[in-house]
């Protein structure tokens, strides 16, 4: 996380082997527990907005009434790997 960036702390409450593993990463990675803790949080927040913005497209699509048929669906998965239907 770049420094410059404004910061705010926040108090989380986990396993000691978890703690453990986040400080035996960091100094293989030469980086600080806090390092590691905001990218993993970053990471997090980035995989689930996009995987929140796929479901609500879906929604959407669905709504407009843009949708294949699960049986089509099942059978084209069928077809490609070669399995009887």
């Amino acid at each position: 996380m770049p420094s410059n960036r404004p910061t705010e702390p926040i108090t989380v409450r986990t396993t000691k082997e978890t703690v453990a593993r986040f400080d035996a990463l960091a100094a293989a990675m030469d980086r600080s527990r806090n390092y590691l803790v905001g990218q993993a949080l970053d990471q997090y927040l980035e995989r689930n907005a996009w995987q929140i913005e796929r479901i609500e497209e879906g929604i959407a699509a669905a709504r407009e009434g843009r949708v294949i048929p699960a049986d089509e669906v099942f059978a084209a998965i069928a077809a490609k790997q070669g399995w009887p239907r």
